[in-house]
């Protein structure tokens, strides 16, 4: 049954969807894009609200007129057929409205900067780094997104130290953003030649790119350092000083980008990864229901610290956050990690559920 303070929220969200609604026809809005678009943006993510509002109200409409024809003799039986349908949709319903309620997280909507690095383990770890680095490269290909390798930093064997990608597509970040933490594999490395079980561990922290406006860099704190790049590389890539480090002095917060060619393109792409980084910081600063800095999302790499296991002896996955397990490790290192993703999105939307029910709905950030 829904409450009174969450029907009048929904009342207040019908009312706003019919204002934007009548907005959209006003000429001097049509007239302004981006008055226009900003518009459109608030109406089109009030909508489903409204449709799942005015479906919950059709059904408790024919849910009280077959339960008025109980007491019409001729019309009891076809009444009681109807309202073994409608009623056990009711509260599916409510449910789905409740879920609505939740604020949204602004962040969902935004691409994302990746940044992989090797933790605990040597060249093992290193070698796992490159590997989970592939996982999120199938996975993005597999949803049809924009890749682009912004810099790496090779290690041992064929492994990596570090690499920071960026994802362009749709809703990345609402996808992505619970990969962020210490994974640890289990396994016994190519390098063992005891046949030994090693624990070694990867860190991931995943940033939502920020705009301009999110986050105001003054150029007067940045130290921009060329150097040449390094690699396999391209044409020119590693033979002229193309590659950008850029430093944040009043943080520290250093970047790095040499994949482009043009010392130009690079430091753009340099800055917008600074920017995401510095964002990253101020979300975490504000989320003080989270107490966590960038530094703890990632965590130290330290074996002891885990998001996620990967026991390839027993060809098992473990979200530890979220309590799931599946199998098939070889498909999930080529990116078919869905089911994950998903275990962890409705994991972290019905623990908001639970602190929107506590709030009666009200206030707070969608952590789903």
């Amino acid at each position: 049954m829904l409450s009174p303070e969450v029907l009048k929220k929904l009342d207040a969200i019908e009312q706003r969807y019919e204002e934007l609604t009548h907005a959209l026809s006003d000429p001097a809005v049509a007239s302004s894009g981006d008055r226009f678009r900003k518009v459109s943006k608030e109406r089109a993510a009030l909508e489903p609200t409204v449709e799942a509002l005015r479906a919950w109200r059709g059904l408790t409409r024919e849910i009280a007129d077959n339960e008025a024809l109980l007491a019409d003799a001729d019309m009891r039986d076809l009444a009681k057929e109807e309202l073994a349908v409608l009623r056990p949709r009711l509260e599916p319903a409510e449910e789905q409205l409740k879920v609505l309620l939740i604020p949204r997280d602004p962040n969902d909507d935004k691409d994302v900067i990746v940044e992989v690095r090797a933790g605990a383990g040597g060249d093992e770890a290193g070698l796992f780094a490159a590997e989970l680095l592939r996982v999120y490269m199938r996975y993005a290909e597999r949803r049809g997104w924009k890749v682009e390798l912004m810099d790496t930093s090779a290690g041992a064997l064929g492994g990596i130290k570090e690499a920071t990608l960026t994802i362009s597509g749709d809703a990345v970040y609402s996808f992505l953003k619970y990969e962020s933490g210490v994974h640890r594999v289990q396994r016994v490395p190519a390098t063992e030649a005891q046949g030994r079980i090693h624990t070694s561990t990867c860190t991931v922290a995943v940033m939502p790119e920020a705009e301009e406006v999110d986050i105001q860099i003054n150029p007067a704190d940045l130290e921009v350092d060329v150097f040449r790049s390094t690699g396999a590389g391209g044409q020119s890539v590693n033979t002229t000083d193309s590659a950008v480090r850029m430093t944040h002095k009043p943080t520290g917060t250093i970047v790095k980008c040499q994949q482009e060619k043009s010392q130009l393109k690079n430091r753009a792409m340099a800055l917008k990864m600074m920017r995401a980084k510095l964002y990253e910081v101020e979300q975490e600063r504000l989320r003080s229901a989270r107490d966590a800095t960038r530094k703890s999302q990632v965590g130290t790499g330290d074996r002891s610290e885990k998001i996620r296991t990967y026991n390839f002896p027993q060809d098992r996955l473990t979200d530890h956050r979220v309590g799931y397990t599946r199998h098939n490790l070889p498909a999930v290192m080529d990116g078919d990690v869905q089911d994950l993703i998903d275990a962890c999105r409705t994991f972290y939307a019905a623990e908001a559920l639970k602190e929107a029910s506590r709030g009666d709905t009200g206030g707070g950030e969608r952590r789903a």
